[in-house]
C-alpha cells in the first residue's frame, strides 16, 4: 500500500432539476412567507425534481457531465460511489442503477449513508481505494430527490430541502496537488434529531405508519442547528491542522449549504471573509449530499476557485455527522498522474 499516493478531483459535474419552487410558491402551500424563510435560512428557491424523476436519474447525468470534464470515458471508471438519504429504493443502489445508466461496465457500485456529510464521506473513502494502489479511477456522487419525502404541510421541514445531484472523478495526483487532508466524524446519540423514522426494518411500512407520516422528513430544527454551528467550525480547523495549515491559508471554503447563519457562523470561526466562502443557499436550499459538490462545481465554474488555491470542504448531517476536507485544487492536465 503506498499511502503516499496524492489523489484529487479531475472532473466535476452537476445537474439540477428545471422546475424552480419559489419561497412565494410555499405561501399557496403552507402557512409561511418569503420575509419568514429569507430571515432565518437565507433560502429563496429550490429546485424540484419532476415526479417522473427518481435519485439516479439526477445522479447519472452529473456523472456523465463529471466524465465529459475529466476527459474520461465510463468504461475506465473502476468503482462508483454514491451519498444519497433518498435511493430509488432500498436495493438495488442508486450506484448500480447509475453504473447501468452510463455504461460504466467494468464498475463497482455501493451506496454510503451519512446525510448531509455523504459527499464528503464518500470523497475520502473513494480517495483510500486510489492510494491502496486497488483503483485509478472513481466516481463519486452526491445525489437527492428530497422533495419525495417531505411533509408539505410542515413549513419547519417543507421550505428547507431542494434536489439535485453532484458528482466528481477521483485519480492520482502529482504530490501536493488533491486532497490534503480530512475528518470525519459521528455521534450516533444525536440520530433522533433528524431521521425518515419509517420504511425499515424498525417501522416497516404499514397504513398505520403512512397515517402517522412516519415516511417524511423528522427534524427538530433548534437542536440541528446547535449541533451544526458547534461542529462546522472545529471540523474544518481539524482537517486544516492535520494539513499542516491555518485558517489564514485558504482560499474558499464550501459549506454544506443548510442555513445561511450556520454558514456564517462556520466563516466566523474560521476568521473568514464571506467573500471567501461559497454561498448559493438561497438558489438551492438544502440538498444534503449533493450540497457541497453542487457549490465546489459553481465556485470552480465562476472563477472563484483557481488552479493551486486551498480549497475547505465542510459539512454536518443526518447520523449525526460530520465531515471536511482540505484540498489543494489542481486540475491542470500535468498535476493529473496518467
Amino acid at each position: 500500500m503506498n499511502n503516499d499516493k496524492a489523489v484529487g478531483i479531475i472532473g466535476i459535474g452537476t445537474y439540477v432539476p428545471e422546475k424552480i419552487m419559489t419561497n412565494k410558491d410555499l405561501e399557496s402551500i403552507v402557512e409561511t412567507s418569503d420575509e419568514w424563510i429569507v430571515e432565518r435560512t437565507g433560502i429563496r428557491e429550490r429546485r424540484v425534481a419532476d415526479p417522473s424523476m427518481a435519485t439516479s436519474d439526477l445522479a447519472s447525468r452529473a456523472a456523465q457531465k463529471a466524465l465529459d470534464d475529466a476527459g474520461v470515458t465510463s468504461e475506465e471508471i473502476d468503482l462508483i460511489i454514491v451519498a444519497t438519504a433518498t435511493p430509488d429504493m432500498l436495493f438495488p443502489s442508486v450506484a448500480c442503477l447509475v453504473q447501468a445508466n452510463i455504461g460504466a461496465t467494468r464498475a463497482a457500485a455501493f451506496d454510503l449513508a451519512a446525510g448531509c456529510s455523504g459527499f464528503v464521506y464518500g470523497m475520502v473513502t473513494g480517495s483510500q481505494f486510489i492510494k491502496a494502489g486497488l483503483y485509478k479511477k472513481i466516481l463519486v456522487i452526491g445525489a437527492e430527490t428530497l422533495s419525495k419525502i417531505l411533509d408539505w404541510s410542515d413549513r419547519n421541514t417543507c421550505v428547507l430541502f431542494g434536489d439535485g445531484a453532484g458528482a466528481v472523478v477521483l485519480a492520482e495526483t502529482v504530490p501536493g496537488c488533491g486532497i490534503l487532508a480530512a475528518h470525519l466524524g459521528a455521534d450516533g446519540s444525536g440520530g433522533d434529531l433528524l431521521k425518515l423514522p419509517a420504511g425499515g426494518s424498525r417501522n416497516p411500512a404499514t397504513a398505520d405508519t403512512i397515517a402517522q407520516k412516519l415516511h417524511f422528513v423528522h427534524m427538530n430544527g433548534n437542536e440541528v442547528f446547535k449541533f451544526a454551528v458547534k461542529v462546522m467550525g472545529e471540523a474544518a480547523v481539524k482537517a486544516l491542522e492535520d494539513a499542516g495549515l491555518n485558517p489564514g491559508d485558504v482560499d474558499c471554503l464550501i459549506p454544506h449549504q443548510a442555513n445561511i447563519r450556520i454558514i456564517q457562523s462556520a466563516a466566523k470561526r474560521l476568521k473568514l471573509p464571506l467573500d471567501k466562502v461559497m454561498v448559493n443557499v438561497d438558489k438551492y436550499g438544502n440538498t444534503s449530499a449533493a450540497s457541497i459538490p453542487i457549490a465546489l462545481d459553481e465556485a470552480v465554474h465562476s472563477g472563484k476557485i483557481k488552479h493551486g488555491d486551498i480549497v475547505v470542504l465542510v459539512g454536518f448531517g443526518a447520523g449525526l455527522t460530520w465531515a471536511s476536507a482540505v484540498i489543494k485544487w489542481c486540475k491542470e492536465a500535468d498535476t493529473i498522474v496518467k
